[in-house]
C-alpha cells in the first residue's frame, strides 16, 4: 500500500492546483464579477461536487468488475454487441450507461488500462453510450419542451431520437466489419472463472477500491481541476457568450429566416428552457409554422450543445480518460452527433 502510494502524482497535483489559484487569483483582481460569493458558488462548490460524482462513479465501476457483476450487466446488451464485436464488457459498460455516464467511462478506461479491451473497442463503446445517456436525460427535458412547443417540441425529440438511433447504427456496423475482436457470448465470457475466485472478489472489493481510487482520484485532479478553472475562467470573460452569438448570426444568415433569431439565440443560453418557452410563443402567435419552429430548435440544440460539451464534459472526459484521448473522444463524439443532427433537419427541411 505504501509502495503504491509513493508513486501517487502528488507533485503533479501540487503544481496543477497552484495554476488554478493562480488563474482564480488573476480573475479576482481583474474581473469585477469574481466575488467571493461567485467563486464558490459557480466554481468551487461545481468542481467539488464534480469530482465527488468521478469518485463515486469510478467506485461503482470498480465494484461492478471486482463483484463479478461485469458478466451479468453484459446479458441485457448482449446482443447488440455480439452483433458489433464490442465484447461482453463493452456491454457492461452500456448498460451501467444507463444509470451513470461517469461510472461507464471510468469501467472502459480501467478495462483498456488492464488490456481486457482494446483502444477501438472504447471509442466505439463510447459511442454506443451516448444511447442511455440520451434516456438518461429525456425525462427532465420531455415533460418541460412539451408543454411549450406542443407538436413542434414533439417532433424535435423524433428527430433528435431518429439521428441517434442513425447515429449508433452506423457505430454498430463499423464494429461489425472493422472490430474482429471482443466478439465473446456472455454465456462463455467468464466461465474460466471459479466460483470460489467470485466469492473472493466479493470480500476483497473494499481492499481493492481502497488500493486503486485513491490513484485514479489524484491522477483525475490532476487534470481536473486546472481545465474546469480555465473553463470557468473563459466563460466569466464572456468567450463562450460571443461564441453562440457568432454562430448564431452565421446560422440565422445561411439557413433560418429572421423571425427564428431570438429562438435560435435563446436557445444557446446555458439553460434551454427560455429558447423552448421563446418558440412557443412565437409559434403560438403565427410568426413561426411548425416547420420553421422544429427546424430552429434543431439549430440551436446544434449549436449549443457542442459549447456546453466543452464547459461541462470536456473536464470529465479529461479527467477519466489521458487529456489527449478524452479530447478525441469528445470531438470524435460531438461531431458524430451534429452530423446526425444536420442530416436529419435537412431530410425534414426538404421531404417533409
Amino acid at each position: 500500500m505504501r509502495h503504491t502510494e509513493s508513486r501517487l502524482p502528488y507533485k503533479a497535483l501540487a503544481v496543477s492546483v497552484a495554476f488554478s489559484l493562480l488563474v482564480v487569483g488573476w480573475g479576482w483582481l481583474k474581473l469585477e464579477t469574481h466575488t467571493a460569493e461567485r467563486l464558490a458558488v459557480h466554481l468551487f462548490w461545481p468542481l467539488l461536487r464534480l469530482l465527488v460524482f468521478i469518485t463515486l462513479g469510478l467506485a461503482v465501476g470498480q465494484t461492478i468488475e471486482a463483484t463479478g457483476w461485469t458478466r451479468k450487466l453484459a446479458v441485457v446488451a448482449a446482443p447488440l454487441f455480439r452483433f458489433s464485436h464490442l465484447g461482453d464488457r463493452c456491454s457492461a459498460a452500456f448498460t451501467t450507461s444507463f444509470f451513470s455516464g461517469v461510472a461507464a467511462n471510468a469501467m472502459l478506461w480501467e478495462f483498456f488500462k488492464e488490456e481486457k479491451i482494446t483502444r477501438r473497442q472504447l471509442f466505439l463503446s463510447n459511442l454506443m453510450n451516448h444511447f442511455p445517456a440520451y434516456f438518461l436525460h429525456l425525462p427532465t427535458t420531455f415533460f418541460i419542451v412539451i408543454p411549450l412547443t406542443g407538436r413542434a417540441g414533439a417532433l424535435y425529440f423524433f428527430l433528435t431520437f431518429v439521428a441517434l438511433v442513425a447515429r449508433t447504427w452506423m457505430v454498430m456496423l463499423f464494429g461489425r466489419w472493422f472490430c474482429q475482436c471482443g466478439s465473446v457470448s456472455p454465456d462463455t465470457a467468464y466461465r474460466v472463472q471459479k466460483p470460489q475466485e467470485t466469492d473472493r472478489a466479493k470480500t476483497d472489493v473494499i481492499q481493492a477500491i481502497k488500493q486503486r481510487l485513491p490513484g485514479r482520484i489524484v491522477r483525475i485532479a490532476v487534470y481536473v481541476v486546472p481545465i474546469y478553472t480555465l473553463v470557468f475562467m473563459i466563460n466569466a470573460m464572456g468567450g463562450f457568450d460571443a461564441a453562440r452569438n457568432w454562430l448564431a448570426r452565421f446560422v440565422v444568415t445561411s439557413v433560418l429566416p429572421m423571425e427564428s433569431l431570438s429562438v435560435v439565440i435563446l436557445s444557446f443560453a446555458a439553460e434551454f428552457t427560455s429558447g423552448f418557452a421563446a418558440a412557443g410563443a412565437l409559434m403560438e402567435a403565427g410568426v413561426l409554422t411548425v416547420k420553421q419552429t422544429v427546424i430552429a430548435l434543431l439549430a440551436g440544440n446544434i449549436v449549443a450543445f457542442p459549447i456546453r460539451a466543452l464547459r461541462h464534459q470536456l473536464p470529465r472526459y479529461m479527467g477519466i480518460f489521458s487529456p489527449a484521448m478524452g479530447l478525441q473522444l469528445l470531438i470524435l463524439g460531438q461531431g458524430l452527433r451534429v452530423i446526425s443532427l444536420m442530416a436529419v433537419g435537412v431530410m425534414y427541411l426538404f421531404f417533409f
